[in-house]
């Protein structure tokens, strides 16, 4: 008997599928784990655009409040992927309203 659990043709998903649900679960994290950070930096007084912004085009951690475990989280993430998933959402929201 062939096992194909792991033959996506299987499951009726292309392999394109699989990396745009790959790509579309990691958005979701990012951005949850943004307005984590977000939210520890406004509890703590800071302006949170600022210091986010200060942090992806720094890399110093301590644009980063370490409340809440917000520091930890931020150096996890990609920079370079935030950059990216923020100009790619820019974009679709601005083409969007022209």
């Amino acid at each position: 008997m062939h096992d194909n659990r792991f033959d996506t043709s299987y499951f009726n998903f292309s392999k394109e599928d699989l990396r745009q649900l790959c790509e579309e679960d990691r958005r979701k994290e990012y951005a949850a784990q943004l307005h984590f950070i977000y939210g520890a930096l406004q509890e703590k007084g800071y302006n949170p655009i600022a210091q986010i912004i200060g942090y992806i085009l720094s890399e110093d951690p301590t644009y980063i409040t370490a409340h809440n475990g917000a520091r930890i989280i931020a150096q996890r993430m990609d920079r370079d992927e935030i950059l990216r998933m923020l100009l790619e959402n820019f974009l679709h929201e601005t083409k969007n309203n022209n």
